[in-house]
């Protein structure tokens, strides 16, 4: 009989646990609500259980659905708050506290837009100031969201995130520095809350933050969507299904005893050049007192990912290579023998223990003990790793962004196409194409989407010559046919030698100009000068503009542009003189007697381009001619 009432508590305890009201990552304390919009609430619960949700003075009742989602659409509450929010159920109750209702903006792309203001990647990764402008972030009325890095084959209904945090010196700090200083413009000109949500992924291609459905139209990706249709391809994806079948794994080469077959001797720290799965194994002893005491185990950079055992048992996993592994013990450890295995897996290119000998050691109670030197490995498999974000389409879309898309939102901001360069001109199609898909996933085809192009990078070239970042910009640029799109120049803020430019502040203030403008009706200047039409004038071209303000000014202390090419019908660009006329700027060379068309900053790094108008604003690079570029030929 007790055994009887134990087994009917647990039921229902069990029961109870299963009926719980359940509710997708955006919705925290601190949250933020799109103003003038419909509260869209939604989660899940036990089939046909009742659900309730109130907010400022509305109630409505919901029943789950036969999937276990249900859903309800609640009016718009008044700009400003805050206000809370209870949702019950028949078991649980969940009251969300201080919600604010503003504009929302959600911010994507690669490293940059993931960059951080202070805190997170160390080094010149951080913005300009961090420190101070992380010191100064007082601002409560701003509400800061990061969706965790995640892929799926599917789309999925709720992502990893952090929860909703008010923003202050100590939430903002390792939050997306473009993002903040985007909002914090916002916020200072309107004066009503903003909401900004980072979901990022440095090094990534837009590929993968495209959906499937429309990835699948396009014949270039045949091949890759069909791959992602096979009923085994979610193994791809996670490390633990990569390795499901690795001989190690199947044979328990981590177990306490176990012999790695095949083994060789090899010394560590040792870096390599090959991709596939390595299993390293060492020993090291400790005294009884050590053994009594925690240990911590530094292993130092470990390219890609590690997972770590000691004698037998799974310590620590770590799936990023730049991070230091460090990995603190406080049971299964011997006096005597203890045997250290790894299981390593290298994605692509540079593997192994990344850091010098002497960052790899075991700390103990009475003194280091090094773990450099001599260990045994064996390489089990050459192929088969894991699915990087940017190897098969639509990844991040389907952990990043669809669960996001009932949510409703101001607007987007995107920081991305590094990644691309290669295929520039196909990004001329895929570019406007996610823009159209994520509207339509929101299933608002005039959602307001502003973006940055390329910042200036590298070395400056000597001679004019083709160039994929100015064909990715131009691809970008060509964007702005799309309506309610606008776009931030950088060629004049970027870092020859960091593909992360610290100046994000300009970045942020320049996409607040187009959402300012474009969005929020304030009369400010939004563009610098951008091409609108040439004519020939014996041995001149002359160029015409729009967004000019006051004026095409010249941005140096010299007072004469730069930046411009010119060409004949041969096709071959010169460095050309050029100056100001009124609207229009005339461009010539001694060199070319009938020119035919003239390029404008048309480079990766084109360092010396000058040409601004009144409002300080940048002009966009541009070429006049329609001949083919380089990746077009691909």
């Amino acid at each position: 009989m007790k055994k009887l009432g134990l087994l009917i508590m647990i039921l229902c305890l069990l029961n109870a646990a299963q009926a719980e009201v359940k509710v997708p990552g955006y919705v925290s304390d601190n949250m933020m609500v799109q103003r003038n919009a419909p509260v869209k609430i939604w989660g899940w619960a036990d089939k046909g259980e009742t659900v309730s949700v109130s907010i400022n003075g509305q109630l409505q009742k919901v029943k789950t659905g036969k999937n276990g989602v249900w859903q309800v659409s609640l009016n718009a509450v008044p700009v400003g708050g805050p206000y809370e929010m209870t949702i019950k159920g028949k078991s649980n109750t969940i009251v969300v506290k201080n919600i604010l209702s503003g504009d929302i903006w959600v911010c994507s792309g690669q490293s940059n837009m993931e960059m951080p203001i202070s805190r997170g990647w160390g080094g010149s990764g951080l913005a300009r100031n961090g420190e101070e402008e992380s010191a100064a972030a007082k601002y409560p009325k701003i509400r800061l969201l990061t969706v965790d890095r995640n892929k799926s084959h599917i789309p999925l209904q709720d992502a990893k995130m952090t929860g909703w945090y008010e923003c202050n010196p100590e939430t903002v700090a390792g939050f997306s520095a473009v993002a903040y200083f985007f909002g914090r413009e916002i916020h200072k000109q309107v004066d009503i809350p903003v909401g900004l949500i980072n979901t990022s992924w440095g090094g990534t291609n837009i590929e993968t933050w495209t959906s499937f459905p429309l990835m699948k139209t396009m014949p270039e990706y045949r091949k890759k969507t069909d791959e992602m249709e096979r009923p085994e391809f979610a193994e791809r994806l996670t490390v633990g299904g990569v390795i499901a079948k690795d001989q190690g794994v199947v044979e328990e080469w981590y177990k306490d005893g176990k012999k790695i077959k095949n083994a060789e001797a090899v010394t560590v720290p040792n870096k390599f050049e090959l991709e596939g799965i390595f299993w390293y194994r060492k020993e090291f002893v400790l005294t009884e007192q050590q053994a009594k005491d925690s240990i911590t185990l530094s292993l130092g950079e470990i390219d890609d990912h590690d997972i770590t055992y000691l004698n037998g048992q799974k310590i620590g996993e770590t799936g990023r290579h730049n991070i230091f592994r460090k990995y603190t013990v406080k049971t299964e450890l011997k006096a005597g023998v203890n045997e250290l295995i790894i299981c390593m897996i290298n994605n692509v290119g540079a593997g192994g223990f990344i850091s010098e000998a002497d960052k790899i050691f075991c700390t103990t109670s009475t003194g280091n003990i090094p773990l450099a030197g001599e260990w045994v490995y064996s390489r089990t498999s050459k192929v088969g790793r894991e699915a990087g974000p940017n190897d098969y389409p639509s990844l991040l879309y389907n952990a990043m962004i669809a669960p996001l898309t009932g949510y409703p939102i101001k607007g987007f901001l995107w920081y991305q196409g590094e990644s691309n360069a290669s295929n520039a001109y196909l990004y001329r199609t895929l570019f406007p194409n996610m823009i159209t898909d994520w509207r339509n996933a929101w299933k608002q085809s005039d959602l307001p989407f502003y973006f940055v192009q390329l910042a200036n990078f590298r070395q400056p070239v000597e001679q004019p010559a083709e160039s994929d970042w100015a064909e990715l910009r131009e691809a970008q640029h060509r964007t702005l046919s799309l309506p309610n799109t606008g776009e931030a120049i950088t060629i004049d803020i970027g870092e020859a030698n960091d593909i992360h430019p610290r100046n994000k502040q300009d970045v942020g203030y320049r996409l607040a100009l187009n959402a300012l403008a474009k969005t929020y009706g304030k009369d400010v200047e939004y563009s610098g000068p951008e091409y609108v039409s040439m004519k020939i004038d014996g041995n001149r071209i002359v160029l015409t503009f729009k967004n000019t303000a006051g004026g095409l000014t010249i941005k140096n202390k010299y007072g004469y542009l730069q930046g411009f090419t010119i060409a004949g019908a041969d096709k071959k660009f010169v460095w050309a003189p050029a100056y100001i006329d009124g609207n229009t700027v005339v461009v010539f060379s001694d060199a070319v007697k009938s020119p035919v068309a003239v390029r404008y900053a048309w480079a990766i790094n084109p360092d010396d381009a000058n040409l601004y108008n009144s409002a300080g604003l940048p002009a966009s690079p541009f070429r006049t001619d329609d001949w083919e570029v380089s990746t077009q030929k691909k």
